[in-house]
């Protein structure tokens, strides 16, 4: 019982229309959810998920993948930073949501999606869809002990290699006590590849009674408008597409506040390119990881922008900051 009224104070205290940033591990890691905040439009995001094994996490290992719980779970520009956990062992996987509790998280997500071969192989993402009753084990475990004030969320794909057990992972979710469930509309085996199967999201909410969140192939704003009407859930979680065109969620937010949509100029891309790069340098002492970083970035904005594909070769072949820094700063 005390699920029920802890997921309607959940809903009631949710604004309509939410936008959050998907946890996409190895690209939308701590500086690119500073950026991507700071642009506007997000009312949430999401961590990589921190992989629970035999080990009970120090804080130094959580500030580590999630910097935001010293800054009271938020990003630079005010936004929650939910934390998110990826395992199998559901003892450890509480002892480690605790010790998140001490530190002062109050929300905590629970990863049933990454499609990963090596993730999976241990046991951990999209794997545990094989086995809904060990989706409910997990859930139920964590629901019955963490304190009752901390949200418990999920997110998972339509299946492994099939959608014949999406309604019963859907289900073990709920019944397990989570409050909300995003859902990105494709099976482990169909990876990213197009299109995402929106029409089983509308499925999903009307077998579940907690909050569904759609996700997948959000590019633009007519894809955000497609998949809130074809799903008809309120609340939408964006990817790849965030990181493609960084300013998605204020396009969005613009366009569901009445306000003339206006796509950022190349000037203000060209400014948050160098914010970024930034933020990169001051993560990691060595600058290699700042290097990678921005080269990954630019390559994924190529076909938005056709001015980031003449950056890209300028620094292509650079492997000094300081060499880049001059380019980024003269282009």
């Amino acid at each position: 019982m005390r699920y029920k009224v802890f997921m309607q104070h959940f809903s009631l205290c949710s604004p309509k229309n939410r936008l959050i940033l998907a946890p996409m591990q190895g690209l939308c890691d701590a500086p690119m959810r500073d950026l991507l905040t700071r642009i506007g439009g997000y009312d949430e995001c999401v961590s990589e998920f921190v992989r629970i094994t035999h080990t009970l996490h120090s804080r130094a290992t959580w500030l580590r993948h999630i910097p935001e719980i010293a800054q009271n779970n938020q990003t630079f520009a005010g936004v929650y930073c939910v934390s998110q956990l990826l395992g199998s062992d559901e003892k450890m996987m509480l002892q480690n949501a605790l010790r998140l509790v001490k530190l002062g998280v109050r929300k905590i997500d629970l990863n049933f999606g990454c499609p990963a071969p090596t993730v999976n192989k241990h046991q951990g993402g999209a794997v545990l869809l094989k086995t809904p009753e060990r989706v409910y084990q997990i859930v139920k475990t964590l629901r019955n002990g963490l304190p009752e004030q901390i949200v418990l969320t999920a997110k998972m794909r339509l299946g492994f290699d099939n959608t014949d057990l999406c309604l019963a992972n859907a289900q073990a979710i709920a019944n397990g006590g989570a409050a909300a469930l995003t859902v990105h509309a494709r099976t482990k085996v169909q990876g990213y590849e197009p299109p995402a199967h929106w029409e089983w999201l509308k499925i999903i909410r009307e077998a579940v009674d907690i909050d569904v969140i759609a996700n997948g192939d959000v590019f633009c704003l007519q894809d955000y408008i497609a998949i809130v009407e074809q799903s008809g859930c309120r609340d939408v979680m964006i990817g790849r597409g965030a990181v493609m065109r960084p300013d998605l969620a204020r396009q969005i937010k613009q366009y569901l506040n009445g306000q003339t949509v206006q796509a950022a100029d190349f000037n203000e891309v060209l400014d948050w390119i160098r914010l970024f790069f930034t933020l990169c340098c001051e993560k990691e002492n060595h600058h290699r990881y700042a290097i990678a970083r921005l080269k990954q970035w630019l390559g994924m904005m190529k076909n938005v922008y056709p001015e980031v594909i003449r950056l890209f070769a300028d620094i292509r072949t650079l492997k000094e900051s300081d060499e880049i820094e001059r380019v980024l700063q003269q282009f």
